[in-house]
């Protein structure tokens, strides 16, 4: 993956630990408020951790407050969440709406597996490159992708995986690696501002996926059962039209 100046700069680094020391004052007391609804709606531990892959190939261990109940079976959860093929914790759901799940990350960020802005960390099996800079919180496919969860949803769970590794993970990828080849200091920010205010670039999401040879093959293989993708509402049509349900 190719890599501005600004993406391999020690300066990077230091815009991680300022963002996440000055968000403190903050994030302290909704980590306590967050980690007590968890505690309190469901049986299990606070965090979920789970091994993703790193800066040069490198597993660590993501942390995330819990949104699923602890799985007592040897069932295999799927390996690609939506929002119809898992159970959620009562507050699970409002926590993925808006991304509060994410928060214990900040700590990976101290620790130095992730940056704030940079490619989502993945699953082994979902690594399609290996990675020559720190994983991020939040990125360029982030911000696309922001309902990915509420997209994927309709498809039949035959097809998810399919679906996801030959049109989902190459499209990530092509986003991520378009924006680190020319991050700067200004596009960083202008990412961070846009997670937290929640200005998601994801309108033409549905158009990428249904434009993929992949997705179309996948689809004409289901003609007597077509498969509807959501419409994700303009702040303009949202005053016309009810409020579009995501995640």
């Amino acid at each position: 993956m190719p890599l501005s100046a600004w993406s391999k700069s020690v300066w990077k680094r230091t815009l991680d630990i300022a963002c996440v020391l000055c968000s403190l004052p903050l994030t302290v007391p909704l980590f306590f408020i967050i980690g007590l609804a968890v505690r309190v709606c469901s049986q299990g531990p606070v965090l979920f951790r789970q091994q993703r892959m790193g800066l040069n190939g490198r597993p660590f261990t993501i942390l995330k407050f819990r949104t699923m109940p602890v799985r007592r079976s040897a069932t295999k959860r799927p390996s690609v969440t939506t929002s119809i093929n898992q159970r959620f914790t009562p507050v699970g759901p409002f926590l993925r709406r808006w991304k509060l799940d994410e928060l214990p990350q900040l700590i990976n960020v101290l620790h130095g597996d992730m940056s704030i802005v940079g490619p989502r960390p993945k699953l082994a099996d979902h690594q399609t490159a290996r990675l020559n800079c720190r994983p991020g919180i939040t990125g360029r496919a982030t911000i696309v992708f922001a309902r990915e969860e509420m997209v994927l949803s309709p498809l039949p769970s035959s097809q998810l995986d399919g679906i996801y590794h030959k049109v989902v993970l190459p499209l990530k990828q092509q986003l991520d690696e378009e924006y680190m080849a020319k991050a700067t200091f200004a596009s960083d920010m202008k990412l961070i501002f846009n997670s937290v205010f929640r200005n998601w670039e994801d309108l033409e999401l549905r158009h990428l996926i249904q434009m993929h040879p992949e997705f179309v093959t996948q689809v004409r293989r289901q003609v007597e059962k077509p498969i509807p993708l959501p419409v994700v509402l303009t702040p303009q049509q949202t005053q016309l039209r009810s409020e579009f349900q995501a995640d």
